[in-house]
């Protein structure tokens, strides 16, 4: 089927809407990613987790398949078996270097905060991720497919994890600003770098956003 979206450039990004959804992510993502529309009271701080928690497990289930698509395209080393560059790291991504005792001991509304911010941050990386990939191979849209579900999804965890906190009574995440400069340069190589910085990253993140939303479920199931 022919690709009928325009190829992305680091001068003109695609907006968001429904020509994105339409032509890329499948309908069934919407009942993740939209709060059901009703004319009674707010979703409840159960079915705000809820929701959030389902969209955590489907982008937990897409994240492997994405690296390793993100990956077999890139060409060697990238193809290579058991590639990987674990020192590499963008200052720009959530940090990844918290350890878990520190992490599972801060409070919900702090995690909650962190984990918002993270998925916002996640989704104007990918999109950055798409632009490159754009660049780099503009006949090939298998990855560029991949990289825009996977935004879709990360900008809906960021809107459903702001709802939780309204749910709870916790303030707001302030106006989400649009990523800066990101480093690693302009070559081929960098780029590939660089989105595969970008997918393992936003791997560790949705990991990290099941077992926690896992236990908020938990607690207000109750």
């Amino acid at each position: 089927m022919e690709n009928t979206r325009p190829p992305v450039t680091g001068r003109e990004r695609p907006r968001d809407g429904e020509r994105q959804c339409a032509v890329i992510a499948p309908f069934c993502l919407l009942p993740l990613l939209l709060p059901p529309l009703s004319l009674g009271a707010p979703m409840s701080t159960a079915e705000s987790v809820n929701q959030a928690y389902n969209l955590a497990l489907d982008m937990q289930r897409h994240t492997s398949t994405l690296l390793q698509t993100y990956l077999q395209h890139q060409g060697s080393p990238f193809s290579d078996p058991d590639f990987s560059i674990p020192e590499l790291s963008l200052r720009t991504l959530p940090p990844t270097d918290m350890p878990f005792e520190m992490w599972h001991g801060l409070e919900d509304g702090v995690r909650l905060s962190l984990t918002q911010e993270a998925f916002w941050s996640f989704s104007q990386h990918l999109l950055l991720a798409i632009a490159d990939q754009s660049d780099l191979s503009p006949d090939n849209s298998m990855v560029e497919n991949q990289l825009w579900e996977a935004r879709l999804k990360a900008k809906g965890l960021a809107g459903n994890l702001a709802g939780i906190m309204t749910a709870l009574g916790l303030p707001t995440p302030q106006p989400n600003t649009l990523l800066g400069p990101v480093p690693l340069g302009d070559t081929a190589f960098q780029k590939k770098c660089r989105g595969y910085v970008i997918i393992r990253d936003y791997s560790f993140w949705t990991d990290r956003a099941v077992t926690f939303l896992g236990e908020l479920k938990a607690k207000y199931s109750q």
